[in-house]
């Protein structure tokens, strides 16, 4: 079974907040950022910039983490978006980076990135 990832969007620094689920990471912001198979609520919020992301073995875990993220108070999405990521960067140019093959290197921005179950991604690469 494919695994699948929980995102949040944002406008701007502490701005408005979409939250998604997908199995392609890259190719669903890509999607949100470019228009077409975006939803209407991003389009319509101008909602692109990457700020959160976690990782999960199976998709139907990855749903799950979305319906409850989207039950959450705003201030508990702050709160989860700025633990990682308090600049509120955005994490896609990092992330193409890391798709398009620059694996081994380490990227700041996507150190705000979580895998598997909220795990933090390590802040430095092992090997530098």
């Amino acid at each position: 079974m494919r695994g699948g990832w929980v995102y949040l969007l944002a406008n701007r620094y502490r701005g408005t907040i979409c939250t998604g689920v997908t199995a392609d990471l890259a190719r669903r912001v890509s999607q949100h950022r470019e228009g077409p198979g975006g939803s209407f609520f991003a389009k319509r919020y101008h909602v692109a910039r990457l700020v959160h992301a976690e990782e999960y073995p199976t998709i139907d875990e990855a749903i799950a983490r979305e319906k409850a993220i989207k039950k959450w108070r705003r201030d508990w999405k702050i709160a989860l978006i700025e633990e990682a990521n308090p600049e509120w960067s955005d994490l896609y140019p990092d992330l193409i980076g890391l798709c398009t093959g620059l694996k081994g290197r380490w990227i700041p921005a996507f150190a705000g990135m979580t895998t598997r179950a909220g795990e933090t991604a390590p802040s430095r690469h092992a090997g530098t």
